[in-house]
Formats: C-alpha cells, structure tokens, sequence
C-alpha cells in the first residue's frame, strides 16, 4: 500500500507521458537506442514527458534523451536481482519492489506507448496495454511499434493467425502502428494527444 501510495504522490506531478518501452540490453551504439534517444527528445520539446522502466539499454536512451530536452525524465525502476540497474539520466526516480504496482503507474499516467524492439517483458507491456485497450478497461491511446523488421513478423502472424483464426478482430488491429522514423513518432503521437 505504501508503494502505490508514495508512487501516484510522485506521478500525479507528471503530466502528458508517453511511456518508452524496450530492451535493457540494448548499446549505445545501436541504432535502436539512438532511436529511442531522439524520440525521447522529440517528445520532450512538444511538451510531454517520458516515462521509463528507469533501467539501462533502450530505457536510458529514452531517458536521456528526455532530460537533454528539458523535459521530465522518469524512471520506474524495479528492483531485480540482475540485469536492471537505474540509470543516471531520469530526473525523476521511483524504486518498486512490487512490478504489478509499476504496471499500474505506466497505464494510469501514459498518453501513449511507444514499444521498441525487446524481450520478454517489453512484450509483457505492449500486450497488456492492447487487452486494457481491447476490452476497455482503459481509455484507448496510441501504441506504436517503433522498427519495422523488428515487428513485421509478429505482426504478420498475429494476423496471418489470430485474426485469421477468430481469437481478434478486425478493428484490434488498429490499436497498433508500426513507424520507423522518430519524427513520424512523435507526429503521430501529437495527432492524438494534446499538450
């Protein structure tokens, strides 16, 4: 209870965040992150702020990329016995030892989602967010798949058979773009949501 409570004292002062998912592996030096990076910084300069899972990889481009825009930078860490370490570019820091809480903060304050490539728990985001937003028990917002080589294959299969064989419909496949540019990102965030 202490930990929602400490939490949503220090997100109710967080406007307009779009939530950056991706991997906690992800270099420096790969395109992914700089990507991450520039749409952090994109999203900073129109006003919102990023939210991120405050670890290493494609979370500290993001927040990186926010904090150099002057924009607020936040990090939701979990603390893991491996591999998630906060990073030094959020300018806003929340620990959670419980990630059912930390959930509840992405999808209560985010605007929108934007998934970069990642493993098990960037999938864990993107698809919790589309059943939310399926069966409205959220408002729906904008999730953007950010790498078209990355997505195209689940992507395909997901309509090649989910929707194919009747688990989806037709209108779920609209929840979802997929857009390779960052200044298309953050356009097509803008488009949706008002600063």
């Amino acid at each position: 209870m202490a930990e929602f409570v400490d939490s949503i004292e220090v997100m109710s002062e967080v406007p307009q965040a779009v939530s950056i998912f991706g991997s906690a592996r992800t270099t420096p030096e790969n395109a992914c992150y700089q990507k991450a990076e520039a749409i952090a910084r994109g999203l900073a300069k129109k006003g919102f702020s990023v939210i991120t899972g405050g670890g290493p990889g494609i979370m500290a481009a993001a927040n990186k990329g926010a904090a150099e825009a002057g924009g607020k930078s936040v990090g939701l860490n979990i603390q893991l016995p491996f591999e998630q370490k906060p990073n030094d570019f959020a300018n806003i820091h929340l620990d959670f030892k419980y990630f059912f809480i930390r959930k509840v903060m992405f999808v209560k304050y985010s605007v929108a989602y934007v998934i970069m490539p990642g493993g098990f728990g960037t999938m864990d985001e993107l698809f919790e967010a589309l059943t939310l937003i399926q069966t409205r028990r959220i408002k729906g917002f904008p999730v953007v798949l950010v790498g078209y080589d990355y997505w195209h294959g689940l992507w395909e299969w997901i309509k090649g058979r989910m929707l194919v064989e009747g688990n989806i419909s037709p209108e779920d496949l609209h929840y979802v773009e997929i857009i390779d540019d960052p200044d298309a990102v953050v356009r097509h965030i803008q488009r949706y949501v008002i600063v």
